[in-house]
């Protein structure tokens, strides 16, 4: 939804939808939003509490089914295992993804990890279309605005239709991570690494590079916390482009470093006014300096 710096102002629902990496602000913003009475959808809980729960909830049952004790309880019906995803707790989720490797170090098969990969890339698609059914939603329930939290990997779905639809239905912005945010977020999963979802074709690539700089015969053979340490800054260097085509394309950017300096929805808003009314100085710049 590209608009001029007024028509931004005077929408009587304004609809957002935040990306760029994880890390940066997303759900920070979104949380801020959410107490100035905006509606906040969370991609990441939409995924695990509707597209993914089962999965989530038979991955969680098969690991708690080798503690013999836990194991007679749940047949018995004594206990029942439940999905407690929540937006400020998406561990749940995390676990399913998982990492592929040793599987003496928690790591899964490869062909187990690509169909869990896929599982979550067909639920994102999914949320993301259910974005404007959300929106009419959040409107009915008396939510002026709505913002969509979506994850660090959209830029990775390559499905066109997602982003047009959330440009016909949103403003897309985009949250640019600075030098200074490539290097935290880098330091930060060297520190904690966690899952991550990979398009396939990086995914075999990294493996194939991974093990042959580590001369590994075998799969089972990965260090999963290791690979996710090395796989990072390729993976963050590979999205940064992406992330900036979408914006380019659909949407609009403001620097991360302005994101933090955010407290009240009307700061972001005026930041937002600000990022549309500068994209749109340039634009007209270029288009004149064509003619």
């Amino acid at each position: 939804m590209h608009l001029t710096k007024d028509e931004f102002l005077n929408l009587a629902q304004k609809n957002l939808t935040l990306i760029g990496m994880s890390g940066l602000g997303k759900t920070t913003l979104s949380e801020i939003l959410a107490e100035a009475g905006w509606f906040h959808y969370s991609a990441d809980y939409r995924i695990g509490t509707k597209y993914l729960e089962e999965p989530i909830l038979d991955n969680l049952r098969t690991k708690i089914r080798t503690i013999p004790f836990v194991e007679k309880l749940l047949d018995s019906k004594t206990i029942a295992v439940q999905n407690n995803i929540t937006i400020d707790n998406l561990q749940p989720l995390s676990t399913f993804i998982g990492q592929t490797g040793n599987p003496e170090q928690g790591g899964l098969s490869l062909p187990e990890f690509k169909m869990r990969q896929n599982l979550y890339r067909d639920g994102e698609i999914a949320a993301m279309h259910d974005v404007p059914a959300f929106i009419e939603r959040a409107n009915q329930k008396g939510h002026d605005h709505f913002v969509n939290d979506s994850t660090g990997s959209l830029c990775e779905l390559g499905d066109r239709a997602v982003l047009e639809t959330l440009a016909k239905h949103s403003v897309i912005i985009y949250i640019e991570a600075t030098d200074k945010d490539e290097e935290e977020l880098i330091k930060r999963a060297l520190a904690y690494p966690k899952p991550l979802y990979f398009p396939a074709e990086f995914l075999d690539q990294s493996i194939t590079e991974y093990m042959s700089e580590k001369e590994l015969e075998y799969i089972a053979l990965i260090d999963p916390d290791d690979f996710s340490r090395w796989v990072f800054p390729k993976l963050f260097r590979n999205r940064i482009p992406k992330y900036k085509a979408i914006a380019d394309e659909f949407g609009y950017s403001i620097s991360a470093d302005d994101a933090r300096t955010i407290k009240t929805a009307q700061d972001f808003i005026d930041l937002i006014a600000k990022a549309i009314d500068s994209a749109n100085n340039i634009q007209g710049g270029l288009q004149h300096a064509s003619s």
